[in-house]
């Protein structure tokens, strides 16, 4: 595993998803467990503190105190903190931060306080890649409303600046000319459902969501993808793509969150401005996981 060893962005790596207390406080010891837990069940590390993390509505103390239990629970090779900001300022400081707690990269969103021009995202990685730790760049474009497409991506790794890309556009088109542009970039899966073509074409990595409630059966999906085993692929994608697709639905979080209770994990409750599902969200969530209970794809309370 040399590969992952010096680009620890590649495999598997779980976007946590953060358990709190019924007060809404988090509980560092479930999510410890929680980081041990998912290694244990084949995930090669996790990426605290993206936005299925909450990131967004921690205080600086908890967000600081997230990675720190990461990096104690599982090693902070395994550990890629989100580190990103409004200000470059700050999200240069969240990487300093990772840094100094034993992380051997971070994931970095362009700045989206406003729609930034290019210049504005190649000073922004520029400043947090002079943290010194290697930089996956995370493309969201629904939610960020800047773009990085494969002709500034190719830019941003030209310059130094990234090492890899979270691809969250949902364009799996864009792996191609990714790979046209900038060869060396290691294209990591961004959205659950559609981690099979991502997989087909060259991705190295999976930064996920689903895996927080079913860590064996995402890794046997991701292994036999990458292999190019597509018929086993095929068959617990099938299986999985009602659960998955929730990861690029707006409550991606509530659901995550509900699936992990179901399957005997601690998801819990969201901060605001977060809401609880709508009932009949809660009950395809719920049915869809326990399909997937049946199916054998989860060891309930496990």
């Amino acid at each position: 595993m040399t590969s992952t060893e010096n680009r620890p962005w590649r495999g598997v790596l779980v976007a946590t998803a953060l358990p709190l207390n019924d007060d809404l406080s988090v509980n560092y010891a479930k999510f410890a467990d929680h980081c041990a837990w998912l290694v244990e069940n084949g995930c090669d590390g996790v990426v605290p503190n993206g936005s299925l993390g909450e990131y967004q509505v921690l205080t600086p103390e908890e967000r600081a105190k997230v990675v720190e239990t990461a990096v104690a629970a599982i090693g902070g090779e395994r550990v890629m903190p989100g580190v990103a900001a409004y200000g470059s300022a700050e999200a240069r400081r969240w990487a300093e931060q990772a840094k100094d707690a034993g992380c051997r990269a971070v994931m970095l969103l362009p700045p989206n306080a406003y729609r930034a021009d290019e210049r504005s995202v190649l000073a922004h990685y520029e400043a947090v890649a002079g943290a010194g730790l290697p930089v996956v760049a995370y493309n969201n474009p629904i939610d960020t409303k800047v773009d990085l497409v494969p002709e500034l991506l190719a830019k941003l790794y030209a310059a130094g600046f990234v090492q890899g890309v979270k691809e969250f556009s949902g364009d799996v088109r864009r792996a191609y000319r990714i790979a046209e542009l900038a060869p060396e970039l290691d294209l990591l899966v961004g959205a659950d459902d559609v981690l099979l073509e991502l997989a087909v074409a060259g991705a190295k990595g999976w930064v996920a969501g689903y895996p927080n409630a079913l860590p064996a059966a995402s890794v046997e999906l991701y292994r036999a993808a990458v292999d190019g085993d597509l018929d086993t692929a095929g068959r617990l994608y099938r299986l999985l793509h009602p659960l998955l697709r929730w990861d690029s639905r707006v409550e991606f979080v509530q659901a995550i969150k509900l699936s992990m209770d179901v399957v005997g994990r601690h998801g819990g409750p969201v901060r605001p401005p977060r809401v609880p599902l709508l009932p009949e969200q809660e009950a395809a969530v719920r049915s869809a996981t326990e399909q997937a209970v049946a199916a054998g794809l989860v060891r309930a309370h496990g």
